[in-house]
Order: structure tokens, then sequence, then C-alpha cells
């Protein structure tokens, strides 16, 4: 079973392979083997079962000029802070890893104290190493989107970023490890606890970053935010930190908007609209069976909601006093 699982592999991936399967599991074989589906790093992923216990094989089997070079450290450092599932095997070198397959079930309705509790536990490990400035990072992003549109379209929201960059007290030395992508794919629930997987987008970095991006995949509303943010610091939040979670909200909506449009880029026939429907437009689009939920023009559609949802935060009431209000007790 093991000949015909490395069929599966690229050749020159095909010796770490073998190597890692050795080494998690001695000479017993792999009993079964089948690709999984949904990641969006490129990684290759199989679910291989040994002595009927599921486990998940990842292998690089390309990687981006932009790869993280950390990402086994930190995940390593989840696993055994029992956020990511246990970790059986991982080469950084070779980028082969080995992890217990998790069996996801529907996730609790109301589960942002859970999660807030899980994204706080991941914030309390050993350090992740530190990769850059994740402000620069969405900088460069929106150039490289902004290279894709029709000259000054998306200059409000280059303006806007600026604003926030300016009234946000940014602090390394209060970062912390941050998953940086805990979006609604990468929150596993087993039926009994939460997990955080893929570990692509890890490093130290400001802590309402990973807090933000829960907020904006399960409470999206001001009171739920806030809700979240409380479970998150285990007291009830001070108007500056409710201020600060606001403006990182933007930061986040600029920064998914630039990884989900940047496939779309084309100098060459530059888009000219950011029409974008509403989340409700869109959830019914996808119910209907019009849009399929992973083609790159839907990842083009929603990177437009995340540009509209930053300007309409924009415009929204008690902003201004946001701006004002983030950097009290800094």
């Amino acid at each position: 079973m093991n000949d015909r699982l490395l069929d599966r592999i690229p050749d020159h991936l095909q010796g770490a392979v073998s190597a890692a399967l050795s080494a998690a599991f001695g000479a017993v074989p792999v009993e079964t083997h089948q690709p999984m589906t949904g990641g969006a790093s490129g990684a290759l992923a199989l679910r291989v079962t040994v002595k009927d216990r599921p486990y998940v094989l990842r292998v690089e089997a390309r990687r981006s000029p932009l790869r993280n070079p950390h990402q086994y450290t930190c995940m390593r450092i989840a696993a055994e802070a029992g956020v990511a599932p246990p970790l059986h095997y991982a080469d950084a070198e070779a980028g082969v890893a080995i992890i217990d397959y998790i069996v996801a079930q529907p996730m609790k309705p109301h589960c942002s104290r859970e999660l807030a509790a899980l994204v706080a536990k991941l914030h309390g490990t050993s350090l992740f190493p530190a990769v850059g400035d994740y402000r620069n990072l969405i900088r460069r992003l929106l150039g490289h989107v902004q290279s894709g549109f029709v000259s000054g379209l998306l200059d409000p929201h280059r303006e806007g970023f600026e604003r926030v960059v300016t009234a946000y007290p940014w602090n390394p030395a209060a970062h912390v490890s941050s998953h940086n992508d805990p979006n609604a794919r990468n929150v596993l629930f087993d039926g009994s606890r939460m997990w955080l997987i893929d570990w692509e987008t890890a490093f130290r970095n400001d802590p309402l970053t990973d807090v933000a991006i829960l907020t904006e995949n399960h409470a999206p509303a001001p009171e739920q935010a806030t809700l979240l943010l409380q479970g998150y610091l285990g007291r009830s939040p001070r108007p500056a930190e409710i201020a600060r979670l606001r403006l990182m909200r933007q930061m986040v909506r600029l920064y998914y908007a630039g990884l989900l449009l940047s496939p779309a880029v084309n100098p060459a026939a530059p888009m000219d609209s950011l029409a974008a429907p509403s989340q409700e437009q869109f959830r019914a689009s996808i119910a209907r069976g019009d849009t399929s939920p992973v083609s790159r023009e839907t990842m083009a559609v929603i990177g437009k909601m995340c540009l509209a949802g930053f300007m309409a935060e924009c415009a929204a009431p008690g902003y201004e006093e946001s701006m004002a209000r983030a950097s009290e007790d800094a």
C-alpha cells in the first residue's frame, strides 16, 4: 500500500515521504489513502489510515516565493500546546508533515466563547518567530491589487488604511503567537473541543489580529464582537480595546481583499468596477447553485465584498470616535 501511496507523490518528494512514514509508523503499512480537498495553500494533503487510525499526510508539492519558512515551528508549538492537532512528524526542509486527522462535526451555535478561549490559549504559548510587519504585508497586497484595477479606484482604500495605521497603537513588544488566518475553514470541532489547523500564515503578530478574524467569521455584529473580545480577555473590554478591535477588523478586511483578489490581477486588462453583492445576496446565490463556492471568480467577488465592507465601515456611525479612542491606555 505504501508503494501505491507514493505514486501520488511528486518524484522529488517520494524519498522524504517514505522517510516520514517510517519515522512515524515504523514498518506498519498504510492501509488506505485518499486525497483531501479544500485547502487554499496548494499543498498536497492525503488522509491515510494506519492501524485503523486516520492521519493527514501533508506535502508541499510546490512552494511560493512568499512561503513562511517558520510554519513548522509554529505548528509544533501549537500542537504541543494542544491548540493544533497532534503532530507525529515534521520536516521543514522537505515540507512534509503527519498530523492527526480530525473528524469534523458541525460547529455548535454560539461558539464564540470557545473560539476566544482557543485563541487565548494559542497567544499564551511560546513565542512564534517574527516574520515581518503585518501592516507592510497589507500594503504590499494592496499595491499588487491596485495594479489590477483602473487607476485611482482603490485610492480611498489605501488612504483609509493609512489612517487606520496612524490611529492604531502598534507595539511589537506585546505581540503574540498568532495564527493569522483562523477563518471558518481552519477551525475544526471534533464533537467535544475545537482545533486550529493550517499554519502557513502563522507568525508573531498583534494579538487582536486573530480576534478580529474570528469576529468577521463568527461574531460580525458589534455587540457579538464585544462579547467575543470579552471572552478572549477574560474580563469586560475597555472602550479603547473595543475601538482597537474595530480598527483591526478594518485591517483584516483589506488583508483578505488582497489575498482573494491577487489571482485576478491582470494589469493588461484592469478591472473597472468594485460592485459587490451584499452578504445576504451572496449566500443566496451560493444556496441556489448560481455561484461556485471555490472558483477563482468567487474568490474575486468575496475580495470585492471585503473592499466594500471596509469602505462601509469608514462611513459607519462612531467610526471617527473609534479612530480617536484607539490609542487610549496603550
